[in-house]
């Protein structure tokens, strides 16, 4: 089952840097949001490969 996973941003470079890397991992665009009005970042996966996002959003800093 796929859930949701949000992650906070700082800045448009850093969402941008993180979709060019969540993008790269595999995980196709149409799982992937950006909110720009709540500097918000969803990444919409199974359970089982949110441990992969949270590795990219630690290195790019986001909050989760």
């Amino acid at each position: 089952m796929s859930k949701a996973l949000n992650g906070h941003f700082t800045s448009k470079d850093q969402a941008k840097n993180v979709w060019d890397d969540l993008i790269a991992t595999g995980i196709p665009r149409d799982n992937i949001y950006i909110d720009e009005d709540e500097d918000v970042i969803k990444v919409i996966i199974p359970q089982e490969e949110q441990r992969e996002v949270k590795e990219i959003f630690d290195r790019h800093k986001i909050s989760y």
